[in-house]
């Protein structure tokens, strides 16, 4: 059996290695256009900012080594231009010498990745605007840093990459502004849970131009003016473009296979395209989405290792499948930690899924061990089922671990009652007896049982008022006088039962404290007196980071950037 592989990286060269394992005697060819293999994209920033300083650090695998290891036949600076299904062969142009020649195949696995989206704009090809994907593209990017020692720098697009670069790019000590349509950063995130993105990447001196549109490019005073079609341009030394990937399939359109979503290609659970023994897998195919069910693009690097393998499964005659992609993913953002996994509560409600949700900020450790920290959790689940869908969580120790095991969580279909029962290591210094994980659980269940309920930050504006109902706050005296919400009444938790007579009967109590715990206690005891009470999921803590973070974007200065 021959196979061939058009594309490295992460799913070319693990269904490579699996291939081999699974059969020593299958004559395998990788044609990788770019000079090399297998890298560590997720590192490439990380590079520019000197934080890895060995550019040999980010080549996992060579020509040499793969041969050495696996007898892989890797072709690196090698393009194919062409797939033939039809005779079973590939056309393939080598890129150094511009020779040109036909590759046969009994199987064929595609893994090109996708490309960084670049806009049809003015100025796009400018010499100081710059995409970032390949080791090619760091290199170029450093070489420019090393050369110019640029001072300043636009990224337009906040997501995985734009924060990755602007970290490091702070780092080098550069002013930097990111440019981005949609009013947040991070669209995997719920726009409140960004919100402490946010903070954190101005904490750091990186100013946002949120909700803005970039029309164009024009060099000037020997750097580059990004022209914003509601404000006035933004000048920088450089720009790098980090709006997003799109699927690099131009061969596939063209070998007649079918095509979905921004042109990735179709694939069934076992890694098959359209054309009988032709598979693809990585960045460029359409797959389900896990929690959902629909049709997606996920472009990450565990999901195209899994794919890999198993195209590679099946290819050797396995019968293995892909369950979906349910965009688990964690980002360093300066001293902060920033998780996701499963549906967002946006993007849930789009999918027409009936959501509730719980926000918590627990600490990261016992509290009586030194050094703990608060992180900020927000877990989503389906109203009457509580089928778990996704959680996101912002902090800074103990981040990954959460969300790992959310992750698994809602991959076995747990419901969010059931994160109550979890198992999970306890030491001081590395959790709680109640991990935040079981509080999730906990909250859950009180929900399930009536015994929580709750309003939220987008019930605000429509609570009763006018003494139709009672607006609590129970935190401390010193920390109302702080800062509070308008029209609530100051009664500290540890007051509350000796002063229930300043709570009017027979109407609706609306608690608020500083996190969501004391409140809930005050829940507690109203009800045990006949109350109606409800818990403002988050607490004020939640509430003045979300509210600051709107307030910040809606004054935002003509030219975009918050002040």
């Amino acid at each position: 059996m021959k196979v061939v592989i058009i594309g490295g990286v992460a799913g070319g060269a693990t269904a490579a290695a699996r291939i081999r394992r699974l059969d020593e005697q299958a004559e395998i060819v990788v044609f990788e256009r770019s000079g090399y293999i297998s890298y560590a994209n997720c590192g490439l920033p990380y590079y520019i900012g000197d934080t890895i300083t060995d550019p040999g650090a980010l080549t996992l695998q060579t020509p040499e080594s793969f041969f050495s290891r696996f007898r892989v036949s890797v072709k690196v600076r090698h393009e194919v231009t062409a797939i033939h299904p039809d005779s079973k062969t590939v056309s393939v142009k080598n890129l150094e010498t511009g020779e040109s020649f036909e590759e046969s195949y009994d199987k064929l696995v595609l893994s090109p990745g996708a490309k960084p989206t670049q806009p049809r704009l003015p100025g796009v090809g400018l010499d100081r605007v710059f995409t970032l994907r390949t080791v090619e593209d760091t290199f170029r990017i450093k070489h420019y840093i090393n050369g110019h020692r640029p001072r300043s720098a636009v990224l337009a697009g906040g997501g995985f990459i734009g924060l990755e670069l602007a970290e490091n790019l702070r780092e080098l000590g550069m002013e930097v502004t990111i440019v981005q349509r949609p009013k947040q950063l991070m669209n995997p995130f719920d726009p409140d849970m960004a919100a402490f993105i946010h903070g954190e990447m101005r904490r750091h001196g990186v100013k946002l131009a949120l909700g803005r549109t970039v029309e164009g490019f024009a060099g000037r005073d020997g750097g580059v003016d990004v022209l914003l079609g509601d404000g006035a341009a933004v000048h920088a030394d450089m720009v790098a473009l980090a709006i997003g990937v799109t699927p690099d399939t131009a061969l596939a359109r063209e070998a007649g296979l079918e095509l979905g979503l921004k042109g990735g290609i179709v694939v069934n659970d076992r890694m098959e395209t359209s054309v009988p023994d032709i598979y693809a897998v990585g960045d460029a195919v359409q797959v389900k989405h896990a929690v959902t069910g629909q049709d997606a693009l996920i472009s990450l690097a565990g999901p195209a290792n899994r794919q890999g393998r198993i195209a590679a499964d099946n290819i050797c005659g396995g019968d293995s499948r892909y369950l979906g992609s349910q965009g688990s993913s964690v980002i360093k953002v300066f001293d902060m930690t920033a998780a996701v996994t499963g549906v967002n509560e946006a993007n849930a409600k789009k999918a027409g899924l009936d959501v509730d949700k719980v926000i918590l900020s627990p600490m990261s450790h016992a509290g009586y061990y030194p050094g703990g920290k608060l992180m900020t959790m927000k877990v989503v689940f389906e109203k009457e089922t509580y089928r778990l869908l996704g959680a996101q969580i912002v902090g800074y120790e103990g981040v990954d671990k959460r969300i790992d095991v959310l992750a698994a969580a809602v991959h076995a279909g747990l419901r969010a009652t059931e994160l109550k029962d979890l198992d999970l290591a306890y030491a001081p210094p590395y959790s709680s007896a109640k991990d935040p994980v079981n509080m999730a659980g906990f909250m859950a269940d009180n929900i399930e049982q009536g015994v929580l309920r709750q309003w939220f930050l987008e019930d605000l504006d429509s609570l009763p008022r006018g003494g139709s109902a009672t607006l609590l706050d129970v935190r401390t005296a010193g920390e109302y006088e702080g800062g509070h919400l308008d029209g609530f009444l100051n009664i500290p938790v540890d007051e509350l039962r000796g002063r229930l007579n300043e709570v009017e009967r027979g109407k609706p109590v609306y608690v608020i404290c500083q996190s969501g715990l004391r409140s809930y206690i005050a829940c507690r005891i109203l009800a045990g007196f006949g109350y109606e009470a409800y818990n403002f999921a988050g607490g004020f803590r939640f509430y003045d980071a979300v509210t600051h973070e709107r307030r910040l974007i809606e004054s935002a200065s003509p030219c975009g950037m918050d002040q």
